[in-house]
C-alpha cells in the first residue's frame, strides 16, 4: 500500500497511515471506479518513464506533501514511483517553487495527478489561511484555533493543515472533550446544571462552556469551567470577560472573526480565537504538476 518512508512521514505528522491511505483510496476511486485513465492510456507510450514537479503558482504555506505522495504510490504502477521532497509541510513557499518531484511511469504520474493536487491544494489552502491569522496574532499571547466545521472524512487532515499553519486544534470528536453549548444549557436548565451533569458523567474530561453573556461567564466560572467560549461577544465584552475571569479559566473568542478583527480580539487578553473558516472556507492554494521529461 505505502512505502516505509511515506508511512514514517505520516506518523511523524501525527496522522494514521491506514486512515489516510483509506481516504486517498476513496479519492482515487472517484477517478478509477469505471476503469483506467483512458486519456493517459491512449497518449502515453507503454513503459514510458518520466519526471514531474509539483510547482506552486501562488505564495502560501504548503501542507499535505505526504498525502500527495500517497496518491502517486497507490495508483496502478505506483509501486515504481519515487518521490523527492523539495519543501516541508509548514514551509512558506513562493510562486514557481517546486515542492515535490515525482519520477516513474508516466502513466502512474498522470493518473494520480488530480487526486494528489486536490488534496495538496486544499490542505495548503487551510495552512495558508491559518498562517495569515497566526501572523495577525504575533506579539500577543492568543492562539488561532480550528473548530469541528471540517469537510466529512477530512477532519484529521484539515486539522493537521491548521497545525502546519501555526494554529492549534480544538477537539477532534464529540467524545475527547465536552463543549456545553446553548442547546445543552436549555436542555439542562442552566449553565451550572449542564456543567454539573457533564462533570458527573465524564469526570476528568476537559469541559468547555459556551456563554452568550457576561452573566453566564460568571456562572461558568463559579461552576468550575476550565475553558469558556465567548460566543459573538463584542471586543469590549471580551475585555470585560477577561477581567471577570482573572485567569481562573481559559477564554476562547468565537463568532464572525476575520483577518481584520483578529488582532483587536487577541489584544483583549483572550487565550484562543476559534475560526471555523480555517477549514470550511479556505481557498485552495494553486499548485500544479509540470511533466518535465
Amino acid at each position: 500500500m505505502t512505502k516505509p518512508g511515506a508511512e514514517r512521514r505520516l506518523v511523524a505528522a501525527s496522522l494514521r497511515p491506514d486512515t489516510i491511505a483509506a481516504l486517498v483510496q476513496t479519492a482515487l476511486a472517484e477517478d478509477l471506479a469505471d476503469g483506467p485513465d483512458v486519456t493517459t492510456a491512449a497518449t502515453v507510450p507503454a513503459g514510458a518513464r518520466g519526471r514531474a514537479d509539483l510547482v506552486s503558482r501562488s505564495a502560501g504555506v504548503v501542507a499535505g506533501l505526504p498525502v500527495a505522495e500517497l496518491a502517486f504510490l497507490m495508483v496502478p504502477a505506483g509501486d515504481d514511483v519515487a518521490v523527492v521532497y523539495r519543501a516541508e509541510d509548514g514551509e512558506r513557499i513562493v510562486p514557481g517553487q517546486a515542492v515535490l518531484t515525482v519520477t516513474g511511469p508516466v502513466s502512474a504520474i498522470l493518473t494520480a495527478e488530480r487526486t494528489a493536487l486536490n488534496l495538496l491544494c486544499q490542505l495548503s489552502g487551510v495552512a495558508t489561511l491559518t498562517r495569515r491569522f497566526a501572523d495577525e496574532l504575533a506579539g500577543t499571547s492568543a492562539m488561532i484555533r480550528d473548530t469541528r466545521k471540517t469537510m466529512p472524512g477530512m477532519r484529521a487532515l484539515q486539522k493537521y493543515a491548521v497545525r502546519c499553519g501555526g494554529g492549534v486544534n480544538h477537539r477532534m470528536s464529540l467524545s475527547d472533550a465536552a463543549l456545553i453549548k446553548d442547546n445543552h444549557v436549555a436542555a439542562a436548565g442552566s449553565v451550572a446544571a449542564a456543567f454539573a451533569a457533564v462533570r458527573q458523567a465524564v469526570p476528568g474530561l476537559p469541559v468547555e462552556v459556551e456563554c452568550d453573556t457576561l452573566e453566564q461567564v460568571a456562572e461558568a466560572i463559579e461552576a468550575g469551567a476550565d475553558l469558556i467560549l465567548l460566543d459573538n461577544f463584542t471586543v469590549e465584552e471580551m475585555a470585560a470577560a477577561v477581567r471577570l475571569t482573572a485567569g481562573r479559566a481559559k477564554l476562547e473568542a468565537s463568532g464572525r472573526i476575520t483577518i481584520g478583527s483578529a488582532r483587536a480580539i487577541a489584544q483583549t487578553g483572550v487565550d484562543y480565537l476559534a475560526v471555523g473558516a480555517l477549514t470550511h472556507s479556505a481557498p485552495v492554494l494553486d499548485i500544479g504538476l509540470d511533466l518535465l521529461e
